[in-house]
């Protein structure tokens, strides 16, 4: 008897007692893709898998964010910032008052000139804990792809309710953006890869340092 053989052989005599031939009927399944699942405090979860790609991530309130990015791009050693037009005026105001020199896509920039910039500000779509990933859909706050790719440093602000449980509940957020045609990119922590020997290299996909800014929101009354 052949290996193949033998396989086959051995997986008729463990089916033998199952009578549906139909695999979605024999063993029903009660998820739908999307649906929450669970991992504990989703923001704690976040926060932990965000260290664990050795990324840095402090929480702050929405009154502070402002500071809390102009903190987070001293600690970068960042002198100048790219900022997508819609990015919030007061985060703006914060950078200008941090002597900080905020540069724009418009015009639009070349990869040599985005080359020079410091760091890239910007906010997110949505975030899954379950493995701290942040997706961003390139909407007017976050920039085209290229001003996340090149420079070398990405202060990232997500908001706490745009942290959801995992991946597939995230892809079921990111649902208008794929419809709209609009490109989708994943982030965990900073870019970094090795070889086959794993001589890591940082920087090679994406900026080698990220930033997570991660903002609470009002409670309501």
């Amino acid at each position: 008897m052949s290996a193949r053989e033998e396989i086959l052989e051995r997986i008729r005599r463990a089916t033998a007692d199952i009578r549906e031939k139909d695999p979605v009927r024999d063993v029903p399944v009660d998820w739908a893709y999307g649906r929450p699942t669970p991992v504990g405090d989703v923001l704690d979860t976040f926060v932990e898998n965000i260290e664990d790609y050795k990324a840095r991530i402090v929480r702050t309130g929405a009154d502070g964010t402002g500071r809390a990015i102009v903190e987070a791009l001293t600690e970068l050693g960042a002198k100048s910032v790219l900022v997508p037009s819609g990015v919030q005026d007061t985060w703006v105001a914060a950078l200008e008052a941090g002597g900080f020199t905020v540069v724009r896509d418009e015009p639009v920039l070349s990869h040599a000139e985005l080359n020079e910039v410091d760091a890239v500000l910007t906010g997110a779509r949505v975030a899954a804990a379950e493995t701290g990933t942040i997706c961003l859909d390139h909407d007017d706050d976050q920039g085209r792809r290229a001003l996340t790719l090149v420079p070398d440093r990405h202060v990232c602000v997500v908001r706490e309710d745009q942290v959801v449980s995992d991946i597939p509940e995230a892809v079921a957020r990111l649902r208008p953006a794929v419809e709209a045609r609009r490109p989708i990119t994943w982030i965990s922590g900073g870019s970094a890869t090795s070889d086959i020997e794993l001589a890591r290299v940082e920087g090679v996909h994406g900026p080698r340092n990220l930033f997570v800014v991660l903002e609470a929101q009002p409670s309501s009354r």
